[in-house]
């Protein structure tokens, strides 16, 4: 969340700790609250789209945190930048983390 906001934000806000840490805890509760619903309605998109238009809801869920998070501001494609940066420290982390998951240490 730290380079997300240093990178996208629109009001050039140096994020501090404290900062990123708030709006990283902000992004978890709309991302494990409002995301599964708004992909459940949404599923008929992502299946005609084949799966891009969940881009456009990491974006969304990106600007909804931005939106209960006066602090810093964030445009629509910056929103959609930063989801797409989020997925892939997201993707990264379950690459390390995935082999101590499975028995034995074994994929």
């Amino acid at each position: 969340m730290y380079f997300a906001i240093l990178w996208f934000s629109t009001n050039n806000v140096d994020p501090g700790f404290a900062l990123a840490l708030m709006a990283g805890l902000i992004f978890s509760l709309v991302n494990s609250t409002i995301k599964p619903f708004v992909k459940i309605v949404s599923l008929p998109l992502i299946l005609l789209s084949m799966g891009i238009f969940v881009i456009l809801i990491n974006g969304a869920m990106i600007g909804l945190t931005f939106l209960l998070f006066p602090q810093v501001q964030i445009g629509f494609w910056g929103a959609i930048w930063a989801g797409l940066l989020m997925s892939l420290v997201n993707y990264l982390a379950n690459l390390l983390v995935m082999p101590y998951n499975t028995p034995h240490g074994h994929r």
